[in-house]
């Protein structure tokens, strides 16, 4: 590693960071009452542009997730992180309807999936082995922190400055986490050198085949459907 912050101090950053990065990650949901007759939108056109962002995340995520095994974690987490606030920066400007909501939304949800498993593994990378389990716990309270601010922000900063406003606040607050996440954490080693086994770094028939692993990934799953249904 060269510079930066350690142990404890550096897992408080990263948390502090994802609470900025993803504070709009649930704008839109919030502001559907208000974006709705606003723009003529059906349910089903809401639900579209509330799903792409899954979406997006679901297909970029695998990709994403695995490059860490090869790629410095802080690199990728930058370049999610770089989607959010382009995501938030182009919907507060350009988003009038369906179609641009829609590709603004799916580069934050890029964003999500370049910030949210990737800021485990960047975490995992940069403390010892004592402080991991409460690294993971610290994460994951900050994405919960974050969820939550999200409604409640986004409805007061539309009420007091706009919609637009709101989501330029978003990316101001991912903006801020980028320059965090660059200037404090330490720039990790190049991974080893990959096995010369012949294995493409994407193939995912072994995680398929590992019962244990897909228990946990189905449990999560269902979890997560849960979770995002009442949000």
């Amino acid at each position: 590693m060269a510079g930066g912050l350690a142990g404890p101090r550096l897992v408080a950053l990263v948390c502090a960071a994802q609470v900025l990065v993803q504070l709009g990650a649930f704008f839109w949901p919030a502001l559907i009452p208000t974006l709705m007759p606003l723009w003529g939108l059906t349910n089903s056109e809401a639900g579209w542009i509330t799903a792409v962002f899954y979406a997006a995340y679901l297909v970029a995520v695998p990709v994403l997730v695995t490059l860490t095994d090869r790629v410095d974690a802080k690199r990728i987490y930058l370049v999610g992180v770089a989607c959010t606030v382009a995501g938030h920066f182009l919907f507060a400007l350009l988003a009038d309807g369906l179609w641009s909501a829609l590709a603004s939304r799916a580069l934050a949800g890029i964003g999500w999936a370049g910030t949210y498993m990737t800021g485990l593994k960047l975490l995992a990378d940069q403390v010892d082995a004592k402080l991991v389990s409460r690294a993971v716990t610290g994460h994951a309270a900050s994405i919960g922190v974050s969820g939550a601010l999200s409604f409640s922000v986004a409805g007061l900063l539309a009420g007091r400055v706009g919609w637009q406003s709101a989501f330029l606040a978003a990316a101001v607050c991912a903006a801020m986490a980028w320059l965090v996440v660059a200037i404090a954490v330490p720039r990790r080693e190049a991974p080893a050198q990959p096995p010369q086994d012949g294995k493409p770094l994407f193939d995912f028939r072994p995680v398929l085949r590992n019962r244990s692993a897909m228990a946990y990934a189905i449990a999560y799953c269902v979890h997560t459907l849960e979770m995002n249904a009442l949000r």
